[in-house]
């Protein structure tokens, strides 16, 4: 009987002892949250006024991507306010490395992005121009986000964006 009262006594005081670091994570997580909110607000509304003419899918992936770091910044920081420090400091470690890992897997697919965002901004590089990229000549169909697909003697050509930006010449179309 004596060993159940002094687990349930300690049990009081550790509860005791990490109510107040209990309570400042709830209203951390309240307060972040209401952060977050306001973040996201401003970042989809910058979206809208920079990239209006895009599709709503490349907006939405952008502000995943924001909302989604924003969270796991807000869960490292509560880990560290309850008293995690260890266990914050493990996961941020570790997802540095797997966020290194995965950003040179897709290197290639970031390079058409960014090389794709910038062909959409060109406007001397637009649906229904002919180019060179690099020997092969055709006419602009489709310009992606990461990919521009070009009419080559009646048959579709799609090249990664990234190799267009770097060696593509308009050709007159009096030529």
């Amino acid at each position: 009987m004596a060993l159940v009262e002094d687990a349930i006594r300690q049990f009081i005081t550790d509860f005791q002892t990490a109510l107040p670091k209990l309570i400042a994570g709830a209203i951390f997580l309240v307060l972040a949250a209401i952060g977050v909110k306001l973040i996201m607000f401003g970042v989809k509304t910058a979206l809208k006024r920079t990239v209006p003419g895009e599709s709503p899918v490349y907006r939405q992936f952008i502000a995943t991507i924001v909302v989604i770091v924003l969270w796991f910044a807000v869960g490292l920081s509560f880990l560290s306010i309850v008293g995690l420090d260890g266990i914050a400091t493990s996961l941020g470690t570790a997802t540095g490395f797997i966020a290194l890992g995965v950003s040179y897997a897709i290197s290639g697919m970031i390079a058409d992005a960014v090389a794709g965002v910038y062909l959409l901004r060109d406007p001397d590089f637009m649906p229904g121009d002919t180019v060179d990229i690099g020997g092969v000549e055709g006419v602009v169909k489709a310009i992606e986000l990461r990919k521009t697909r070009l009419t080559v003697d009646g048959d579709t050509v799609v090249r990664g964006n990234a190799e267009i930006e770097k060696k593509w010449t308009k050709r007159d179309d009096a030529d």
